[in-house]
């Protein structure tokens, strides 16, 4: 006879998918295997060790059980990987004094044989503040000055931000990393907004998503950080599609039409049209429908069923059905849960990307 284990992990075709449940615990476990030892494949992303650590650290704050860590190691750690400029006068000198990804990338690297180091990056420098955040860390006792008046460092003359100041792609991932670090800090000194805002509005697309760069086609995740920058900056307003407003700053009926699109007959978001559902999109566009105050018109029913059908036997979540879990995929799903409202787990707060601290 099959063990209640059995059970919930059989396949849909042995059990309703209805019946199945949302697997607190064994999330837990997972998330607990990553914090104190990530598996070997792993060894290749070293360099975005701190992107790791927060898609587990939050993950587990999410889950309610932020008290599997060790709340004054993770500072620690963190706070050892800010780069520090060594007097005022090197903070014109170019360079971005944010956060470095890992222990190796403090290492000096060559640009064009000339020694440079500091690698710190601007995604890194989010990661780094949402784990502090989610942790209780006294903000007041960073030295974030050093972090917002290089940060105008990576500001390009329109609107974007690069990641990195030896040069690098610069998109609206960026843009929305260098919102998310400004509303964490409360302090906007770090980037022209009204350059950042005329950038973005150059990235809708005419079918009323976002690309990554102006005239690339919409995507889940850059529509994301286009609407997430937008509410953070307070150029759009909370709940713009029950205002029925005339006067946003951006086509909110067209997006609204391509963002529904994206659920799809499994019930679950596709990043793009004619993609396949992923587990992430549940968030990138979810969150935006949330944002724009439209979460009553997904199909929530059928959301949860397509996520269940990613949810591991190991804990965690997978990109598609069948998959094994990674970091990644586990983190959004969550999220993904948390805004459906999932008993047991902490409210989200979707434009900051963390799940609600109340300190």
């Amino acid at each position: 006879m099959a063990d209640d284990g059995d059970l919930l992990w059989s396949s849909p075709a042995d059990q309703g998918l209805d019946d199945q449940l949302f697997d607190k615990d064994r999330h837990i476990r997972y998330l607990e295997m990553n914090y104190h030892l990530l598996p070997s494949p792993y060894e290749g992303q070293e360099i975005i060790r701190l992107t790791l650590a927060y898609f587990t650290i939050s993950g587990l704050h999410i889950l309610n059980a932020i008290d599997r860590v060790d709340r004054e190691a993770v500072i620690n750690w963190v706070l050892s990987l800010q780069a520090h400029p060594k007097n005022e006068a090197e903070l014109n000198n170019g360079q971005f004094y944010g956060f470095h990804g890992s222990r190796s990338s403090q290492f000096r690297s060559l640009n064009n044989g000339v020694s440079v180091p500091n690698n710190s990056h601007l995604a890194s420098t989010y990661c780094a503040l949402a784990i502090l955040k989610t942790v209780g860390y006294d903000f007041s006792l960073i030295d974030f000055s050093s972090i917002l008046k290089s940060m105008k460092n990576l500001q390009q003359p329109d609107g974007s931000f690069m990641p990195i100041h030896t040069g690098a792609e610069t998109d609206l991932r960026f843009v929305y990393c260098a919102a998310v670090i400004s509303s964490l800090l409360d302090d906007w000194s770090g980037m022209d907004k009204d350059k950042a805002k005329n950038y973005i509005l150059s990235c809708q697309s005419y079918d009323g998503g976002f690309g990554l760069i102006p005239g690339q086609e919409s995507h889940g995740g850059a529509t994301y950080c286009a609407v997430a920058s937008l509410r953070l900056m307070g150029l759009i307003e909370d709940d713009l599609v029950s205002r029925c407003t005339s006067s946003s700053i951006i086509d909110v009926p067209l997006l609204l039409d391509w963002c529904l699109q994206r659920q799809a007959d499994d019930g679950g978001f596709q990043g793009r049209p004619n993609k396949i559902s992923d587990t992430c999109y549940a968030f990138w566009v979810g969150g935006v429908l949330r944002i724009l105050g439209a979460n009553n018109f997904i199909d929530e029913r059928t959301l949860r069923k397509f996520l269940l059908t990613c949810q591991s036997e190991y804990g965690g979540f997978s990109k598609f059905p069948g998959q094994l879990p990674d970091p990644y995929h586990s983190y959004y799903g969550f999220t993904a849960f948390s805004m459906l409202q999932e008993t047991g787990l902490n409210s989200f707060n979707v434009e900051l990307g963390i799940s609600t601290v109340t300190q």
